[in-house]
């Protein structure tokens, strides 16, 4: 009879995901991970495999979360366009807020591990699926007559994903300040 787990996983991954948001894949080591999750290498090899499988999957499910914040966001009744300012603002004001400056794990991911190949499915898949619900938000605002006819919905999901990643970026800097404020109030401006 094998032994059962004591620990629960998903608890494990969220803190493990923590973790790795806060410091980055590269420095956050093997042990690094035993001592923050308390819990024996044994345990985290044998619910997770090594650290990089660690990683991938607490990226996962920082995308999943990402994707069930940004649906909800995005399905509020009202307003389609007013929802989609209202995620543009959101996305400036948790950037300004992070006084950790530890942004976005996705982009950091993009970053930190740009030839790893595992870690560009999972960045792909995000951004993917961020310019999916911006874009069915966007048409919904088209159809409603709040966005204008000639706007195309798709690029403009596309250039609102290409700001939202470098919000998270820029929200790292000293500058974030000056240079969000002008961001949005330019995106907004944009939306009409």
């Amino acid at each position: 009879m094998g032994r059962t787990k004591e620990f629960d996983p998903d608890v494990a991954l969220r803190t493990a995901m923590e973790l790795f948001w806060r410091q980055g894949y590269e420095a956050t080591s093997m042990q690094d991970l035993v001592d923050h999750l308390r819990l024996g290498r044994g345990s985290i090899y044998g619910a997770f495999g090594g650290k990089r499988e660690l990683y991938l999957k607490a990226v996962e499910r920082y995308n999943e979360d990402a994707r069930a914040g940004l649906l909800g966001q995005l399905s509020v009744p009202g307003s389609a366009l007013d929802a989609v300012r209202a995620v543009v603002r959101w996305y400036a004001e948790t950037a300004l807020a992070d006084d950790t400056r530890k942004g976005c794990l996705m982009t950091n991911t993009a970053v930190e591990l740009p030839g790893d190949e595992g870690a560009g499915r999972l960045v792909t898949s995000g951004l993917e699926t961020m310019e999916t619900v911006l874009t069915s938000a966007l048409m919904r605002a088209r159809a409603e007559g709040e966005l204008a006819a000639d706007r195309d919905p798709v690029a403009l999901a596309r250039f609102l994903v290409t700001l939202l990643q470098g919000i998270r970026v820029v929200g790292k800097t000293p500058l974030r300040q000056r240079f969000l404020d002008d961001a949005v109030d330019q995106a907004l401006a944009m939306l009409g």
